[in-house]
């Protein structure tokens, strides 16, 4: 089987990065309207409870939502001295090409976050 295809969820991509800030002030970052923009897009906001494109929400740890026919999750976890892993994971991508172009995608969300929160 090609590296990213999954007999579950098909194609997927998974992107992370270590930031020096504490899991508290990465989530908190990620769903105010400023961190919303960076990577749902501008003037996005999440789905409001009960909404099907809502999936789960775990404040300060995660959150899955259907996105555009994928399913897109973000977590964030302490990774000591600190310092929080975020992750960008998608799934149901339609192939080998969408897959990397969702890569590209979240290395550069990733990097502006990281950017924009830097000290």
């Amino acid at each position: 089987m090609p590296v990213g295809l999954t007999r579950d969820a098909g194609w997927e991509i998974g992107v992370s990065k270590t930031l020096p800030l504490p899991v508290a002030a990465v989530w908190d970052f990620l769903v105010s309207p400023g961190g919303l923009a960076l990577w749902l897009g501008p003037g996005a906001s999440l789905p409001p409870a009960g909404d099907p494109a809502l999936r789960s929400l775990r404040p300060r740890d995660r959150v899955r939502l259907s996105y555009g026919g994928t399913v897109l999750q973000v977590t964030v976890s302490p990774a000591g001295d600190g310092r929080t892993v975020l992750r960008f994971h998608q799934e149901h991508l339609a192939d080998a090409e969408e897959r990397e172009r969702r890569r590209a995608h979240w290395k550069a969300v990733t990097a502006e976050i990281a950017r924009t929160l830097a000290p």
